[in-house]
């Protein structure tokens, strides 16, 4: 595990403990309940079926190794631009401390548009899933590197009980091994070297041999220009989680449209 995740995670293990202490899980469990669920899984395969790839679009202000992405930042104009140019889904970052997100702009940008919404953050704790459950979220991550493989499974089951999808996020095929023991179809493959940052798409590439064929591949990170698209469709990945590129164009949606449309 990286010295960074090492202290991301001890900052959301606090940030679990304060919150229980504002919001307790039962006062949060009630919140959940009231909320709609959107399909995410079904939104990805949708797109499968006419033959398009399905774009899970980042709303993402910054990040810890490129800093502040976007500094005029609307979420809710951000998600409608992505849903009138062919987002499948939106992934929404609410991590505050390393990436400036907030539980605020996912709420918005679910309001703006009927797009299924990925709760992009470290789950550390079953509190985090009631948390994204009340917050609107549909989905939410797992990342191997963070959890082990028990961890991982019990948190699946429990997200599944509350109705969520789960993305299961690796970074090499020890990580894939642990997380195909899930049930989720969802496979996501981050590019990003948690060492170096360093991004490769070749990362993706060179596990496809290893995963089922009932599983949805979701390539993380490094997608940049449509030859990316182009590469990575031509190995049958057709499932693309992509924040940087687009957040750094002037009209967001018309940078996805380019890219993949």
């Amino acid at each position: 595990m990286s010295d960074i995740l090492e202290r991301i995670i001890a900052v959301k293990r606090e940030e679990v403990r304060v919150a229980e202490q504002s919001a307790p899980l039962e006062e949060l469990r009630l919140a959940a309940s009231a909320q709609d669920l959107r399909d995410f899984v079904g939104a990805l395969r949708a797109k499968h079926e006419l033959g398009e790839a399905a774009v899970i679009a980042e709303v993402k202000k910054a990040s810890p190794s490129k800093g502040v992405l976007r500094e005029h930042f609307v979420p809710a104009d951000i998600a409608r631009s992505y849903s009138e140019h062919g987002a499948a889904c939106l992934s929404v970052l609410t991590d505050v401390q390393f990436f400036q997100g907030s539980t605020t702009y996912l709420k918005e940008a679910r309001a703006a548009c009927s797009l299924p919404v990925l709760r992009k953050d470290f789950i550390v704790d079953p509190y985090q899933i009631v948390e994204a459950r009340a917050m609107g979220a549909d989905a939410i991550l797992l990342i191997a590197a963070a959890l082990d493989t028990a961890q991982m499974q019990d948190f699946e089951a429990f997200a599944h009980s509350l109705g969520l999808a789960v993305l299961v996020e690796v970074h090499d095929r020890d990580e894939l091994h642990e997380a195909l023991t899930l049930k989720t179809p969802l496979i996501g493959i981050n590019n990003r070297n948690l060492r170096t940052f360093e991004t490769s798409i070749d990362t993706t590439l060179g596990m496809l041999d290893e995963i089922p064929g009932d599983r949805i591949v979701v390539t993380e990170s490094g997608i940049l220009a449509r030859g990316d698209v182009e590469r990575m469709r031509a190995a049958q990945v057709n499932t693309f989680l992509v924040g940087e590129a687009f957040m750094r164009a002037d009209n967001p949606g018309a940078e996805l449209a380019k890219m993949f449309f």
